[in-house]
């Protein structure tokens, strides 16, 4: 995979921004294929409202965000109102995310979000801006990196490192089985279970260390008041669907 961006061809562009997207959307069509199926992707026409990209094999489709440098923990994702409609719409596309070092031209970091990772809660809710701006009361949006499982942000690159190809088809793969779950309050127990458990920071664990989120849990599903069985609940999940093994007596492995 070559990391480098043409910078040929933003000879004829004056602004900063639309040379990034230019340089950002030649090196997707050139460089990444369809996390889902490994085909090539193409692009659609500018300004296409759903997307940027698609996998004519599989019909997945795709929007990339750019970035200059490191992405961080959170990356900017437009007017909160939209961006909310948007991840609620059964059209919702998949997310690319791309770091790129404008110093070297080439690109440090790229990963996709699969669509099924995509919850309200995982969108920031900016400050209005204020009277004197140009779009006084408008109000922004952020993707929270946090609050996404890591399960979810699946590595092309990384650190200028690129990863096998299949890795990255195995990885989408393993919570592909996300896609089925369509309720809202379920989806969101099991992305917090996962989210617990990326917290851990340790491929064993055991029950009894998933109990210690229990308040933390409490507090996301303030309704539900038996929380330890919920945990339990979703484990087995998780273990039903290969994310998990249960090896016994209260312990869990990382498949």
């Amino acid at each position: 995979m070559n990391l480098n961006l043409n910078i040929n061809l933003a000879n004829s562009y004056k602004n900063n921004s639309q040379k990034a997207r230019i340089l950002s959307e030649n090196w997707v069509l050139n460089e990444i294929y369809c996390p889902s199926c490994g085909e090539n992707l193409h692009n659609y026409e500018n300004n296409k409202p759903v997307a940027d990209f698609y996998c004519n094999k599989c019909t997945e489709d795709f929007e990339l965000k750019s970035k200059k440098g490191k992405i961080g923990k959170k990356v900017s994702a437009g007017a909160y109102s939209q961006m909310i409609k948007r991840i609620n719409s059964p059209e919702k596309p998949n997310f690319f995310f791309m770091g790129y070092l404008i110093e070297l031209l080439s690109v440090n970091d790229f990963f996709v979000v699969p669509k099924h990772f995509f919850v309200s809660e995982i969108i920031e809710k900016r400050q209005p801006l204020g009277q004197k701006a140009r779009r006084a009361g408008w109000i922004g949006s952020n993707i929270l990196f946090s609050k996404i499982p890591k399960a979810g942000q699946i590595y092309y690159i990384e650190n200028g490192k690129e990863i096998s190809k299949k890795i990255v088809l195995e990885k989408w793969q393993k919570t592909a089985f996300l896609k089925q779950i369509k309720k809202a309050d379920a989806k969101g127990w099991i992305l917090d279970i996962m989210n617990c458990i990326d917290s851990l920071n340790k491929k064993v664990f055991t029950l009894v260390d998933m109990y210690k989120f229990e308040e933390e849990l409490k507090k996301f599903h303030p309704g539900n008041k038996h929380i330890k069985d919920k945990i339990r609940q979703q484990l087995q999940v998780l273990r039903d669907k290969g994310y998990l093994k249960f090896t016994g007596r209260g312990n869990y492995q990382l498949s």
